[in-house]
């Protein structure tokens, strides 16, 4: 049956209306992949350069031990926004005579064809079978083997996991996510040590090989509560009880915003119960800690702010870039349905603004926590949050009346080219690159604090003249409408 449920999926693909631009995505992210695991054969091949060039006073081996459980928390973190759900249309096979346990293994077998769980194989498995395995013998290099396997499958389905249930509760997702911020945030700050933690389970492993099954109990554990989800959620009678259980959202703070209000409320429950347009708002929160590559104290001593900007405007405005690049197009679905509802366009743009200005004041808010680097960093934020609800809000609504690609919602976020073009490098230009262009000459001058006064008012005057600009950009709708509307469609 598994060769059957293939072969059905094979024909599925080829028979296809989107075939062409299947199999273009399918060769660029083949190339793509072939890079990273050339990447990962040379780093297998070089880890014991690699090590003693990093980290010359550690011993090879005990190096090479803290490293592991560090690969395996930044896995989890990179898993979790890449790697997607195996799917199979179950609903075809329900009435014919197929055992529940077959389609369950055909998705774990399938699950299991993943490129994430053969990177670690080529990274970790060179070392372990030349130095490992002449320092300690066959005995231990069996219980590395099982312990690096185990990992892998343990992450494997974790993500699997976290993500089915995270279809009906975004919980999960924020729990996995919250974990692995908070274990990176305690080893950045020297709290706990993730390469001590690391040393210390492999050096027992090395030790004692037979620890390792501790591991492979704790990843079958994993396994089994992924085909017991998958088993208890297959037949149609179960899934329809689910979807009739039909939850009224209400976000009452937006209410007192009127007609607007309510068009932000509706957008926003599309936003959170799509599954695309969930993953691009979600992984807003995800890229906060994208100030920890940019912010050096070297930097922030000498007031390099120009250095730091980019960082800054790309977390502040986070949602902009994720979410506002495919403005319209969230609502290519019923995009027609909205052009015939008593639906005032001004009202319309209005509350995509709403939105961005909410959104970008949380990411400020949130982003706050840099602080305890230093207090500078809050003010390059300051000046890049109303540089993006001043001018990036406005940009970004303005090229959206450009877009026609149709997006679907309900279909995954990672390696997913659906719907771009154009004009998603048209707004990345002028977003990134105005604030550079404004505060260079101060910083050329050195006067890095005029700088940032200069983005911040240049923001504050867009923003003042917001009702100057929705006026241009419903005009632009207006004109645009129905050939959006066509590009909607196909």
């Amino acid at each position: 049956m598994i060769s059957t449920f293939l072969n059905h999926q094979w024909k599925s693909f080829w028979r296809s209306r989107n075939k062409g631009s299947s199999i273009i995505v399918q060769i660029i992210l083949g190339l793509f992949m072939l890079y990273l695991l050339a990447v990962a054969i040379g780093v297998g091949f070089l880890m014991p350069v690699l090590l003693e060039k990093t980290l010359p006073k550690v011993n090879l081996i005990e190096a090479f031990n803290g490293l592991i459980l560090y690969y395996f928390m930044l896995d989890i973190a990179m898993r979790i926004q890449l790697q997607e759900l195996p799917t199979l249309s179950i609903v075809p096979y329900l009435h014919l005579k197929i055992k529940r346990k077959t389609i369950v293994n055909f998705l774990n077998v399938r699950a299991l064809i993943n490129f994430f769980n053969f990177l670690p194989l080529f990274i970790f498995l060179p070392f372990v079978f030349t130095r490992i395995y002449s320092f300690y013998g066959a005995g231990t290099l069996a219980g590395y083997v099982c312990a690096i396997l185990s990992l892998t499958i343990f992450n494997n389905f974790l993500i699997l996991y976290v993500k089915r249930k995270s279809i009906n509760n975004i919980a999960y997702f924020g729990i996995i996510l919250l974990a692995v911020f908070v274990l990176m945030g305690l080893d950045y700050y020297h709290i706990v040590s993730i390469r001590s933690l690391s040393n210390t389970l492999f050096r027992g492993i090395a030790l004692h090989p037979y620890l390792s099954i501790i591991l492979a109990a704790i990843a079958f554990t994993m396994f089994r509560l992924n085909s017991a989800f998958l088993s208890a959620n297959l037949y149609t009678e179960e899934l329809g009880s689910k979807e009739q259980k039909k939850v009224s959202t209400d976000y009452a703070f937006l209410n007192r915003f009127g007609k607007v209000g309510e068009l932000a409320a509706l957008e926003l429950k599309l936003i959170l119960r799509h599954k695309r347009s969930r993953t691009a708002f979600f992984m807003s929160i995800l890229f906060l800690l994208y100030g920890f590559i940019f912010y050096k104290e070297k930097l922030i001593a000498n007031n390099e702010f120009g250095k730091m900007l980019f960082a800054a405007v790309f977390m502040t405005g986070i949602t902009l870039v994720n979410y506002g690049q495919f403005m319209f197009a969230w609502q290519s679905a019923h995009f027609d349905g909205l052009l015939v509802n008593k639906i005032d366009h001004r009202d319309f743009i209005k509350a995509k603004y709403l939105l961005f200005t909410l959104s970008s004041t949380i990411i400020t808010i949130l982003s706050s926590f840099y602080v305890v680097i230093s207090y500078k960093i809050l003010f390059i934020h300051l000046a890049a949050y109303f540089f993006n609800i001043g001018f990036g809000a406005t940009l970004v609504l303005y090229i959206a009346t450009f877009n026609r690609k149709r997006l679907d919602i309900t279909k995954s976020a990672s390696f997913n080219w659906q719907g771009v073009g154009a004009t998603q490098w048209i707004l990345a230009f002028p977003l990134l690159l105005l604030p550079f262009v404004i505060y260079v000459p101060f910083g050329m001058m050195n006067q890095p604090y005029w700088g940032l006064l200069a983005l911040g008012i240049f923001g504050l005057t867009a923003l003042l003249l917001r009702n100057f600009f929705i006026n241009i950009i419903v005009k632009r709708f207006e004109k645009e409408k129905y050939k959006i509307a066509e590009g909607f469609r196909e």
